[in-house]
């Protein structure tokens, strides 16, 4: 199951028609974190990468990437390392 908009907690920016898609695995493409259609590429790529399908984990990728991102400049790809880090940090903490 893929983590859908309609699981999202926070609000977020969404592209009309014609915008960019998100496809494929994480690339060097600036990460911005207000843009939805983004947000639920990162979330769903580590769905796929370590075989989650629960929405309650998405919601907490989610608040990871919302409360603990560092807001300096980052691409797809380092978001995408980043978030790993933070969830296994996270689920060791538990």
């Amino acid at each position: 199951m893929k983590y859908l908009k309609e699981h999202l907690v926070h609000a977020y920016n969404w592209s009309g028609p014609g915008a960019i898609s998100f496809a494929g695995a994480p690339s060097r493409r600036r990460f911005d974190p207000d843009n939805g259609e983004q947000l639920l590429f990162i979330i769903n790529c580590f769905y796929e990468s370590i075989g989650l399908t629960a929405p309650e984990i998405g919601q907490q990728l989610e608040r990871l990437i919302n409360t603990q991102l560092p807001l300096e400049v980052m691409s797809e790809v380092t978001v995408f390392n980043w978030l790993k880090r933070a969830y296994m940090y996270q689920a060791a903490d538990q």
